[in-house]
């Protein structure tokens, strides 16, 4: 249904940014949510960024004033910045989204915050 690659992952040290992207196979228009989540061992996958079709965006409060995320036009592409980073950012994070009910994931890209 819909394909998703992430990029831009890497090691970066704490208070550096880094820029993910997500490539889509197809528009993310459709889908009833699309955005980040991300995953460290041992832990739940939490949500990191949401944006909607008409652009409004939502941050839990770990991630929120230091991470923003946007989309192109024709969103077909996903970006989330990330600045001011943390030790605690850790983990592998994956591209998502919601569409007709069904969960589509990227296979997730890792970043590494340490000094």
């Amino acid at each position: 249904q819909v394909q998703l690659v992430e990029s831009g992952g890497g090691l970066v040290q704490p208070g550096g940014s880094l820029r993910l992207s997500c490539v889509a196979s197809r528009s993310l228009f459709s889908c009833n949510t699309v955005g980040w989540y991300r995953q460290a061992p041992g832990k739940q996958r939490d949500l990191v960024a949401v944006i909607t079709s008409g652009g409004t965006t939502n941050y839990p409060n770990s991630v929120k004033g230091r991470f923003t995320v946007s989309g192109d036009n024709a969103r077909k592409m996903v970006y989330l910045q990330m600045n001011s980073l943390k030790p605690e950012d850790t983990a592998v994070y994956f591209c998502h989204c919601l569409y007709n009910g069904m969960n589509f994931w990227g296979k997730g890209t890792l970043v590494t915050v340490s000094s």
